[in-house]
């Protein structure tokens, strides 16, 4: 890193994601003193500063000091962002954004030659370091670009590496795919409590039992079909149970949701 680049990694966006890459970057290997961080609130930044020992800095020093450059902010934010600090960044800088639809080719404008811009969509496990985040790279970005990337993210949970053009699928997938599973677990608990048990009880007993099931997905080889299959017994419990999701199309309900997140990803861009 030249004399001019002092730090590492600048996160610009104190928000969730933006702590949550602070932390799993440093997870990662990269001491905290050679992360900055910037945001609009003050005592964000402060507060991240006391819990984690990084340096506390604004886009402007951050677009004219940091190696790697993390977007991290809301897509209506962006380009305002790159109207500040676009012009200020080197070719001997990296530019990663985690903003939602927001695709390369628009950071590259903002930019003064050829610097490489890469595009990740994560998720919130990230902060549990079982995220998944997909990477994509731009017209600039070289396969040691992705690479850093994905070592950067190394301790964030999975990555993958994907054709640009599918980012607005990974959105609606990974990206938004937690929410759902959040209101699919409320649902069950409400209808827990319907039947009868506690709501203690019955967030024990929900919770256990995805976390169990995505345990039993994660094992090499697991299908879901067949684990659901497993548990089905002919005119049991569990098949009247899917036998009602099945009436009211369930699948479909969920591509449709998808869909939308997808068709949401694409007009933020």
């Amino acid at each position: 890193m030249s004399a001019e680049l002092g730090f590492e990694v600048g996160i610009i966006g104190a928000g969730i994601m933006g702590e949550a890459l602070l932390e799993a970057i440093s997870k990662a290997g990269i001491p905290v003193t050679s992360i900055a961080i910037a945001d609009k609130r003050s005592e964000r930044v402060a507060e991240l500063q006391k819990r984690y020992g990084c340096a506390i800095s604004n886009p402007s020093e951050i677009g004219s000091h940091a190696k790697n450059i993390l977007l991290v902010v809301k897509p209506q934010d962006m380009n305002l962002l790159l109207e500040d600090i676009g012009k200020t960044i080197s070719t001997s800088q990296r530019v990663i954004s985690f903003a939602a639809g927001k695709k390369t080719s628009l950071i590259e404008g903002y930019m003064n030659g050829a610097v490489p811009v890469i595009r990740v969509m994560p998720n919130t496990p990230m902060s549990f370091s079982v995220g998944a985040s997909a990477i994509s790279g731009g017209k600039n970005a070289s396969a040691s670009d992705i690479k850093t990337v994905e070592d950067l993210l190394s301790s964030s949970g999975k990555t993958i590496v994907v054709d640009e053009s599918l980012q607005d699928a990974v959105t609606a997938t990974s990206g938004s795919g937690p929410a759902y599973f959040f209101r699919f677990v409320e649902a069950m608990i409400e209808g827990s409590i319907e039947l009868g048990l506690s709501e203690s009880d019955a967030k024990t007993l929900v919770v256990q039992t995805i976390t169990g099931a995505a345990a039993m997905l994660n094992v090499e080889g697991a299908s879901p079909s067949r684990l659901r299959e497993n548990v089905t017994s002919p005119n049991g419990t569990t098949f009247a149970a899917l036998q009602v999701f099945e009436a009211n199309d369930l699948e479909g309900i969920i591509k449709k949701a998808m869909t939308a997140a997808r068709d949401r990803s694409q007009e933020l861009s």
